[in-house]
């Protein structure tokens, strides 16, 4: 039943998962190329209703800056300046003729109308439907829509603000600079203005409906909301300080877009709306203010995404129809295998004897039956071969773990070794990579004073490794008996090893003597790696080598040794390549620069917390990596100079 099972499951899967990347890749296509084109057409709309509404405003002002220039003409005439009535006149014309002007002044220099008169400014406004006048009765030579075209020399559009002494609104002013028309000197004299209301903004701009949420708003040139939805923020706020608010860094962009008179049509999602949006910006050609329009993205793509929600409603149905058809013929074709599929999971338990179903057709099922007749016989001859094969696989590991208990048994493993002794310290650690290895250390006293200590690494790993070291130690440790040079211990032992080596083995060593009555080391390095040295004084330095070949090699060889005084407090680390040859999962090695820093940050801390210290270290460079070679520790640290007493 299990593989008719799994048929059937993967033919469905196979055919579902095809249909389902086609129709997937249909329907995101038609949703993709849909979207595309209707936010093209979005787009190509929202800069017409833009573009239209920005005329509409552009209109008027256009029509104030004409209206302020036909005052401005006939003033710059000396007798018509000079003449109040005339400047009346020509006020009043102005406001009453133009729909839009909410009032109108011309704002003479200080004594330049009455010589008795610092400030002369008659203001002709709208109040109630009708024409009212006075007198600005402030100092406006300080406000900006007086100083701005006096510095400027030209005219300008200025900032929307809130003149309650002149008309108690918010206003723009458009404001032209006059100057006498003298030929011999130009010298400005008064400024004219018209000042628009903004409320028919507001009016232009609400009008702008986009959907149920979209909406419009206009900006000045610095930034301030001159009309929007949120009347809080008319007048009020910049669209900076709201973006800073909000901390909506996309919105601050695109105020600076705005205000520096650039078009565009962006994503949108921020503040002033709920959900994505688009935002449409154009400035307006008059007075380099900037409309907005926002565009909700849900309402105008809702036909767009209404319309893939039912494809895809229809292609669900489809697929669990094709599932049913896919199922019922995936269930014909593999009812034959029942059967068959039954006496597998038997005979998978170990009933050999469990007869197969008669072979009726030589079609594929028939042809898998006999495969399965052959599979059973073969099955049940590998079976009772793998019985003896584990069998004779576990005496092998069982023999391996004795031979591994016989090789630490020949390694010195209590410590301390010779308590009585205070004059130095000594601590060791082998790690073989295998169940036996071919590292050593062994110490032990040649006389009553001397000491001597020595590591190795035989090349190559396993049992014969492991015979070759245990060879080795026998012949080091009776050789140096008596005897105070490592250079003459060293050169018999190599004699011995490569006067019979057929299979060419060698070991690598580093034996040293210390008198530890003195603090003399002296030592022979036979090809291994140069152990560290840590001084009394934190100082670490790698020991000189004395340029030996390693034993087993050549059997003439001359080794030499090489002498040390060893102070109070000095430690002596020797170790294998197992330590620096460590690799970590990437393959890295741990390296020599890594152990002297690993010995160098360590305090004054006994022989055997030097040596966990190191191989926690290895340990955890090397992670997951699998132990690749035998790992040996032995640290010597000289306490004190001393007589020594008998072994």
């Amino acid at each position: 039943m299990r593989l008719s099972n799994s048929i059937e499951k993967r033919l469905a899967l196979w055919v579902i998962s095809s249909v389902s990347i086609i129709l997937a890749f249909s329907l995101g296509y038609n949703y993709t190329v849909s979207k595309r084109l209707i936010t093209r057409e979005i787009e190509g709309k929202a800069m017409e209703t833009l573009r239209a509404t920005i005329n509409r405003m552009d209109i008027i002002f256009f029509s104030m800056e004409k209206a302020t220039k036909t005052l401005a003409i006939p003033m710059e005439d000396r007798r018509v300046a000079s003449n109040k009535e005339n400047i009346f006149f020509l006020l009043q014309r102005v406001v009453a003729e133009n729909r839009e002007v909410y009032g109108s002044t011309v704002a003479f220099e200080p004594y330049a109308f009455d010589s008795h008169r610092r400030f002369f400014a008659p203001y002709y406004y709208k109040h109630g439907g009708k024409l009212s006048f006075k007198y600005i009765p402030y100092n406006y030579f300080a406000w900006g829509w007086y100083m701005m075209p006096t510095l400027l020399h030209r005219a300008v559009w200025v900032e929307p603000y809130f003149d309650k002494e002149a008309g108690n609104i918010v206003m723009s002013t458009y404001s032209v600079p006059l100057y006498r028309a003298d030929p011999d000197k130009k010298e400005f004299f008064a400024v004219a203005t018209v000042d628009v209301s903004l409320a028919w903004l507001q009016s232009i701009v609400s009008s702008i409906k986009i959907g149920h949420t979209g909406y419009g708003f206009l900006i000045s040139k610095k930034g301030t909301f001159v009309t929007h939805p949120a009347s809080r923020l008319v007048m009020r706020k910049t669209i900076f300080e709201v973006a800073r608010e909000r901390g909506d860094k996309a919105l601050l962009n695109i105020g600076l877009e705005m205000i520096r008179g650039k078009t565009g049509f962006v994503p949108y999602a921020g503040p002033f709306v709920k959900k994505p949006a688009w935002l449409a910006y154009a400035p307006l050609r008059s007075n380099g203010w900037s409309l907005a329009i926002i565009f909700p993205r849900q309402e105008l793509l809702g036909d767009v995404q209404k319309l893939n929600r039912q494809i895809l409603f229809i292609s669900l149905l489809g697929f669990f129809f094709l599932m049913l058809v896919i199922a019922l013929i995936a269930k014909g074709i593999t009812r034959p295998l029942r059967f068959l599929a039954v006496a597998a999971d038997r005979i998978a338990t170990g009933e050999w004897e469990t007869p197969l179903p008669p072979i009726r057709n030589d079609d594929e099922v028939g042809k898998l039956t006999q495969s399965f007749e052959h599979m059973k016989t073969s099955l049940k001859k590998y079976f009772n071969d793998l019985k003896e094969t584990t069998a004779a696989r576990e005496r092998i590991e069982s023999e391996l773990r004795i031979a591994r208990d016989i090789q630490m048994g020949l390694v010195p493993k209590v410590f301390p070794p010779f308590p009585e002794k205070k004059e130095f310290e000594i601590h060791a650690i082998l790690e073989p990579a295998r169940e036996v290895g071919g590292d050593l250390y062994d110490f032990f006293f040649t006389d009553e004073t001397h000491l001597c200590f020595l590591v190795g690494d035989v090349s190559g790993k396993g049992v014969p490794a492991a015979l070759f070291m245990a060879m080795a130690k026998t012949l080091i440790k009776s050789t140096a008996a008596g005897k105070i040079d490592p250079a003459v211990i060293v050169r018999m032992v190599n004699r011995d090893l490569a006067a019979d080596n057929p299979f060419v083995m060698f070991v690598t060593l580093f034996l040293g003597i210390l008198d530890i009555k003195t603090g003399a080391l002296s030592y022979c390095n036979g090809g291994h790696n140069p152990p560290f040295l840590r001084h009394f004084n934190g100082e670490i330095s790698p020991l000189a080598s004395t340029h030996g070949l390693a034993l087993g090699v050549s059997e003439d060889f001359t080794y030499t040794s090489s002498q040390i005084d060893l102070q109070p407090r000095d430690v002596l680390f020797v170790y294998t390549d197992g330590v620096t040859e460590a690799m970590d999962p990437l393959g890295g090695l741990f390296g020599e620069q890594r152990l002297q820093n690993t010995l160098s940050e360590m305090g004054e801390i006994t022989v055997q917390e030097i040596n966990d210290t190191v191989l926690k270290t290895v340990s955890d460079f090397a992670d997951t990596a699998p132990q690749a070679d035998d790992i040996t520790l032995l640290t010597l640290k000289f306490n004190q100079k001393s007589k020594s007493s008998p072994i």
